[in-house]
């Protein structure tokens, strides 16, 4: 079976970041499933906040998966509450007449600070020390990105075009999960692929 799942982002290394992420998560729950994701549209948080903004991409998105498929969007919360801004941009990606699945997360603060969640199984990987421990609270720590490129060996920084993709593939979700808002974002990917089978296997029955 193949679903397709379309992406909005905001950031450059979610661009190839977020395809991986939920591929990694299909992976562990249902490996014999095919997930398409096209290349996400990159957009500035900023536009989509605005009036029209997000409502004007979700219909550019739900054109592309075409009518079997699901929208998935992805922004860091920066200094607003997940819990808040999350449910309300769901609400206008919702109101977008496509009839697709849709889902809202929003990275409390940054995307790496589920990498912080889950460092232990990041140790030694692209430059970061073998004795990597998780912070007490990974997501109560502004600057997710300088805290990985602190952990680096040989002066090497952590690159968002380059780590971050790499990062999505190898960490643990189960233990990124202990990050609110990544556990959110982890439920919601699972609604998506459970949504997108069930109307597949019901096309299926139909015919």
């Amino acid at each position: 079976m193949a679903i397709q799942i379309g992406c909005i982002v905001e950031g450059h290394g979610e661009v190839e970041a977020v395809p991986v992420l939920i591929r990694h998560v299909a992976a562990t729950l249902y490996p014999e499933l095919a997930v398409i994701v096209p290349r996400p549209i990159r957009i500035s948080r900023n536009k989509l906040l605005q009036t029209g903004g997000l409502e004007k991409w979700v219909e550019v998105v739900s054109v592309r998966v075409g009518a079997q498929g699901a929208i998935f969007v992805i922004l860091d919360s920066d200094d607003d509450c997940p819990a808040e801004l999350g449910p309300k941009l769901l609400h206008r990606a919702s109101r977008v007449q496509t009839g697709l699945p849709v889902a809202v997360v929003l990275a409390k603060y940054e995307f790496e600070a589920w990498f912080l969640a889950a460092a232990e199984s990041l140790r030694g990987r692209r430059g970061l020390r073998n004795d990597l421990n998780s912070p007490d609270n990974p997501e109560a720590i502004r600057g997710a990105k300088e805290w990985l490129s602190h952990r680096m060996e040989d002066s090497k920084t952590y690159s968002e075009t380059h780590d971050q993709p790499a990062f999505a593939a190898l960490f643990d979700i189960e233990q990124a999960r202990q990050a609110p808002s990544f556990d959110k974002c982890y439920r919601d990917i699972v609604r998506l692929f459970d949504e997108l089978r069930e109307a597949s296997n019901s096309t299926i029955e139909q015919v």
